[in-house]
């Protein structure tokens, strides 16, 4: 079984976001990146997935600038056997054009599964997964929490998430793509020896702009803002009755939502 995990580097989420002066985008320079944490669900059932199979190769996948090899040698280091990356060239990629480069990079290459994190926790969009799909005539299951591979290894039942904690369970047929949640499993961490085996697994480098097919940016990011600062909130004094008249009088003429 051939597999592919799709990662994506984003911004730690103890990192303290800057916004750039004309709001272009977020400075850089003291931002410490890690994989989407959605994504490290992906990197451990793949290897997991390979693992109940029996034999195969799995294959970690990134589009981005050089700094996003980083990540890709995390997977590595987790347990996947070869990467390829997707060279941005610091240029900035819509959810459509990462998708289009993404799918031209996985079509032909004989992929059997297709995993990736649900969304990544940077713009949150939740989009690449879905368009990949479509472009690739792909059967899609997103926010997954449980994969129970078929005996032929010809496909899996696949459970998701929906509202309300109902579940739902699909009969899938590879080649799909599936959107792994927490709770899918337990990513692994790195052992020292696989960290030294990272830095000597094969990374194939591509240039994302070949592979786009004539495709341009349908979404262009303007103007990135801070949200504004939270207002000091209002304590009322008083008895019970007299909080009650007075919270019903400030809902009604300050912030008249009654």
């Amino acid at each position: 079984m051939k597999i592919a995990v799709l990662v994506k580097q984003v911004p730690d989420t103890e990192t303290k976001i800057r916004i750039k002066p004309d709001g272009s985008g977020i400075e850089e320079s003291d931002v410490k990146y890690v994989v989407s944490p959605y994504d490290e669900y992906a990197i451990e059932e793949a290897i997991k997935t390979r693992e109940k199979a029996g034999a195969g190769e799995t294959v970690v996948i990134s589009l981005g600038p050089d700094r996003a090899v980083e990540t890709m040698r995390t997977a590595l280091a987790m347990g996947i056997e070869k990467g390829i990356h997707l060279s941005t060239g610091g240029e900035v990629f819509d959810s459509y054009m990462t998708a289009k480069a993404l799918s031209k990079a996985i079509r032909d290459r004989g992929f059997d599964l297709i995993l990736c994190g649900k969304q990544g926790i940077d713009a949150d969009n939740a989009q690449v997964p879905a368009m990949i799909a479509a472009l690739l005539d792909l059967p899609q299951v997103m926010i997954v929490d449980k994969i129970d591979l078929k005996e032929d290894k010809l496909g899996a039942l696949v459970t998701r998430r929906v509202a309300g904690g109902t579940k739902e369970i699909y009969d899938v047929t590879f080649p799909a793509v599936i959107g792994c949640d927490k709770g899918l499993n337990t990513p692994r961490y790195a052992s020292l020896p696989g960290i030294m085996k990272a830095k000597s697994k094969p990374v194939e480098k591509l240039q994302a702009k070949d592979l786009l097919e004539g495709a341009t940016a349908l979404v262009t990011l303007k103007n990135l803002q801070p949200p504004p600062e939270r207002k000091a909130g209002k304590k009322i004094e008083g008895e019970p009755a007299i909080q009650a008249r007075e919270l019903a009088r400030l809902l009604r003429e300050e912030a008249k939502v009654i």
